[in-house]
């Protein structure tokens, strides 16, 4: 893990992981506040970017006690997975370890659990 960033391989596409994460959080009632389509808006702008997706969701019940907690984490939420092609054709799924959070907000860490769900959601749309 580097500088808070956890990476997992996935056996998708990005569009098919993108959609398994989707499904997984309707599923769970986690609330997808939007898809961030980097590598489509490069290519609207003339750019080439390999397949780039960021998904942003959250639930206000685990993410706002966090935030009464320490106000800044706020910045890091709500939790996101950006799923992505790279150089070689892998498709990796990455996301903000929950107890690096913790570190960089001051929560307590019983809270850290509140955040676990974007390592949990990603590991399952990646197999």
């Amino acid at each position: 893990m580097a500088d808070g960033i956890r990476s997992i391989v996935s056996r998708h596409s990005v569009g098919e992981t993108v959609a398994r994460l989707e499904a997984l959080l309707k599923e769970k009632g986690v609330k997808l506040f939007c898809v961030v389509d980097h590598s489509g808006e490069a290519a609207a702008a003339g750019l080439m970017m390999p397949e780039t997706k960021v998904l942003i969701f959250g639930n206000p019940k685990a993410g706002t006690p966090v935030m009464l907690a320490a106000p800044s984490a706020a910045l890091d939420l709500p939790l996101k997975v950006l799923v992505a092609e790279g150089a070689n054709g892998e498709v990796t799924a990455q996301w903000n370890d929950a107890a690096w959070l913790r570190q960089r907000h001051g929560f307590p860490e019983e809270m850290v659990a509140n955040l676990a769900a974007a390592g949990v959601l990603a590991a399952k749309a990646a197999e």
